[in-house]
This record gives structure tokens, C-alpha cells and sequence, in this order.
């Protein structure tokens, strides 16, 4: 059977779950779900309920992230994301996650290049008690030269563990690098190492200082609990902040017209077999044109998304000239969005002929677009996807949360799978035709070979810390 059609009772399943969404939209039995208020400080805050368990998620969200470090201090939020779990007036030195274990409960937080976010999982009668403790270090954090000093060792250690033992966190690094040629995203996350080096108590202080307010934060509670429960809570904690008139919109650098295709070549021994990684920069779902970033969506979902994508079943299936492939894209960027595409070479293949191959898929899509079949099967998977996620009270905090901090809206989340359910063939083959563009791209092979001037020193890995 060909890989882009549907089994008959595929087709049928798949016809009757779009048709359900025709009829009632799945974002208007959602949205009745999520309230939204703003405290008297400018905090956002929104509350989805969900009763089956005594459970609530609770996460704050900041809008900053490594994209909107001063240019030289790469990795600071992500080691002040480390330095919250210290100490203030009130929780001692490393005890704000025993706490919230002794409480029943779990906490962590992550740093993205567009985000800050903390979040603990509790019993709801605890809800209370971590919106007191998370307001407190909101403003309150302690940051002595030794915590700050013995942290940031942390953190080389962990760059030094997750990136330079790992090949291809390195050559990841590297592309992005090449693609972004002056937006921020091209700096890790985590940092270069010589600039984590060097990082201060005062740089720490300083961009806590500022982007640590609540008019620059969002509140997202889900789990058992109404609104009208959240919000004398949230009053009672973070109400009694001032807000930061300092704070202001998000300024950062953009990229320039990206005339000219790159290519890089990274040579390491511990690389595994021959691997080809091409990535795209595209428009985000922030900055995409109308229904743009959903097209894109489903064009790679069809193209490099699992074992019955066009480029699986070509290289690796009837080809045989690769022994995986894949691809995705990232549209939840603030300022930008990326498509990436890889496979790793079968034995006895070379990368260019893997290179050539996935061009050759690109330039049918481009050519002749993609089938109902494909464009069916690829809606239904992420509607299907939409559905299991809003029952997870955790991934809705996620989902609300990482929609306001970019600057999009809880109706944009809510609208989601019905704006997916109207992208057409026409839609996804403009989108092929003008975000396949090699002039905005980077091309990489990664091989397992010494480089020339000496092989690559492999480094004894460190105890795993907080992402």
C-alpha cells in the first residue's frame, strides 16, 4: 500500500473526528474551562479547572528568558533560575524544594530562550502555602558572592556534562549558531562557557532585579480549584508586590535578509554513524501570517514526522539509503520560528546522496503539494494530540503559560485544532514553496571522525543539577 494513503477505516475515523470539530468546536468547549483576571499589580493570572483529583499545578511564569540577556552574559537566566532555589529571609539556604516535598508535592522549574518558568505540583490545601513561598523569592532572594560563586561551578559542570560530552549537543549549538546570524537565539541556552566563566553576583542581582516583578509575570493554575478560590490567594501573596516601572516591552535584535545558504561540517569520534541536519528559519506562530504557522505545521508533519512521512518512506523504506530520518517544527518562538529536518546515512551511503534524496522530497511538495490522505491523517494526529494534552493538567499550565509569555492570548490556544482543521492542500504547498528556501538555511554534516589538529576530548560527565 502507498505510504500517503489512508487504510479505508483510517479514512473513516479520521473523516468522523474532523466532522465532530465542524459541528462543535473543540475550542469553544475549552474555552468555557479557562478564566483570566489581572491583579491591581499587573500580574496576569489564569485558572482552569479540573475536579477529578484534590490536585492543582501551579506555575509562574516570567517573560524573559536567555534571548533578552545583555549581550556578553549568555547563560544568566538560566544560573538565576538555578540561584531561586537558594535562600530569603524566610526559607533557609536549598530548602524551598524540601519544603514542598515535605508538603506532598513536587517543584522544578526550566529557562527557554523566551521564558522563565516555576511551577509545583500539591495537594490543593497547599496551594496557598507555595503561592506564599513562590512570591516570596519573587522578591526576596538572597544572593551571597560564595552561593553565587559555588552555583556557577554548578553550572559549568553541567554545561561541561550536557554539551561537550555530547556530540550533538555541540554540533547543535554550532547550527544554530550559523542560522541565526544576529538574533539572540543562536546563543545557547545554557550559555558559552568562557561568558558563564565570568558571570558576577552583581549580573545575577541586576537582571533579577529587573525582570523579577509580578506586571512581568503570569500566574497559571490548573487542577482542582475555581476562580473564585485563586484569587484571594493570589491577592494575599503576590498582590502585595509593587509592580517594576522598569519594566518595559521586550527589545531585541533581528535578523537581516539571509541571502546566502551555509553549510558546516563537524568531525568528531564519538559521532555515531554519518548524520545530515538541515535547519530553516520560518516565521513563529507569533510572527507567521494567518494561518501560515499551521500550514507549516502540518507540512512537516507530513513531510518528516514518523515512519509514514514522505521523507521516511522515500530514504528509508524504497531507497534504503538511511537508517532513520525526522523532522519538526518549532513554531512557539516569540521572534522566530525553525524547521528541522535530519537523517542518519545506512551503511555504505553517503550523506550526499542522503542530502540529495530529502531535496528531492522538498521539490515534489514544492511541485505538487501534498495529498487530502496526508493532510487528513497529519490534522487528525495533532487534534488527537490537542485532546490528550487538555487532559493533563500539567500540560495545560504549559500550554496557556507558554502562549501569554510570547505576547499570544488564551484565545489563540483555545483556537488552536479549528484553525488547524482549515488548512488545506493549497495552504501547505504556499508554505513549501516559500519556507523552503536555502538562503535561510544551514546544512551540516556530522561525521565520526577525528577532526584535523587533534580528536575531540571527551570529559567525565557531572551529577545531573536543575535544568
Amino acid at each position: 500500500m502507498s505510504p500517503h494513503r489512508l487504510r479505508p477505516l483510517s479514512f473513516l475515523i479520521v473523516s468522523l473526528l474532523m466532522l465532530a470539530f465542524s459541528e462543535t468546536s473543540l475550542s469553544a468547549r475549552t474555552a468555557s474551562r479557562v478564566s483570566e483576571f489581572k491583579l491591581a499589580n499587573g500580574m496576569q493570572v489564569v485558572v482552569v479547572p479540573d475536579h477529578r483529583a484534590p490536585v492543582v499545578t501551579h506555575m509562574v511564569w516570567y517573560r524573559v528568558g536567555a534571548a533578552d540577556e545583555p549581550r556578553g552574559t549568555s547563560g544568566i537566566a538560566h544560573f538565576l533560575e538555578h540561584l531561586m532555589f537558594k535562600s530569603t529571609d524566610k526559607i533557609p539556604m536549598g530548602e524551598f524544594s524540601k519544603i514542598v516535598s515535605r508538603l506532598g508535592g513536587q517543584d522544578n522549574a526550566f529557562t527557554g530562550h523566551d521564558a522563565t518558568s516555576y511551577f509545583q505540583r500539591i495537594a490543593k490545601d497547599r496551594l496557598g502555602t507555595v503561592m506564599e513561598m513562590e512570591a516570596d523569592r519573587m522578591v526576596n532572594l538572597r544572593l551571597t558572592e560564595k552561593e553565587v560563586l559555588t552555583e556557577r561551578d554548578v553550572i559549568l559542570e553541567e554545561r561541561r556534562s550536557r554539551v561537550e560530552n555530547n556530540p550533538g549537543a555541540i554540533f547543535d549549538e554550532q547550527m544554530n549558531a550559523a542560522l541565526f546570524m544576529n538574533h539572540a537565539y543562536g546563543v545557547p541556552v545554557i550559555g558559552w562557557e568562557h561568558e558563564i566563566a565570568k558571570l558576577s553576583p552583581q549580573d545575577a542581582l541586576s537582571f533579577y532585579k529587573h525582570f523579577y516583578a509580578p506586571n512581568n509575570a503570569i500566574l497559571v493554575v490548573t487542577g482542582d480549584v475555581t476562580p473564585e478560590e485563586v484569587k484571594p490567594l493570589a491577592e494575599a501573596s503576590y498582590g502585595k508586590i509593587p509592580s517594576n516601572p522598569a519594566v518595559g516591552p521586550r527589545s531585541r535584535a533581528t535578523e537581516p535578509p539571509q541571502r546566502a545558504a551555509r553549510r558546516l561540517e563537524y568531525k568528531d569520534p564519538r559521532a555515531g554513524k554519518p548524520s545530515f541536519h538541515r535547519y530553516y528559519v520560518a516565521p513563529s506562530y507569533v510572527t507567521a501570517e494567518p494561518g501560515e504557522a499551521e500550514a507549516l505545521d502540518i507540512l512537516v508533519k507530513v513531510l518528516a514526522s514518523g515512519s509514514t512521512s514522505r521523507i521516511y518512506q522515500r530514504l528509508v523504506v524504497k531507497d534504503k539509503i538511511a537508517s532513520s530520518a525526522s523532522g519538526y517544527y518549532s513554531g512557539s518562538g516569540k521572534d522566530y520560528g525553525k524547521i528541522n529536518l535530519s537523517a542518519v546515512a545506512q551503511d555504505g551511503q553517503t550523506l550526499a546522496a542522503v542530502e540529495a534524496g530529502i531535496d528531492a522530497v522538498i521539490a515534489e511538495v514544492r511541485e505538487k503539494g501534498v495529498t487530502d490522505a496526508e493532510l487528513e491523517r497529519a490534522k487528525s494526529a495533532y487534534i488527537a494530540e490537542y485532546v490528550y494534552e487538555s487532559d493533563n493538567q500539567a500540560r495545560l499550565a504549559r500550554r496557556y503559560g507558554w502562549e501569554l509569555v510570547v505576547g499570544r492570548t488564551v484565545a489563540d490556544a483555545d483556537a488552536w485544532p479549528d484553525k488547524i482543521a482549515k488548512v488545506t492542500t493549497a495552504d501547505v504547498q504556499k508554505a513549501a514553496q516559500k519556507h523552503f528556501d536555502l538562503r535561510r538555511s544551514v546544512t551540516g554534516y556530522m561525521l565520526p571522525e577525528a577532526p584535523e589538529g587533534g580528536g575531540q576530548q571527551a570529559r567525565q560527565p557531572a551529577t545531573p543539577s536543575r535544568s
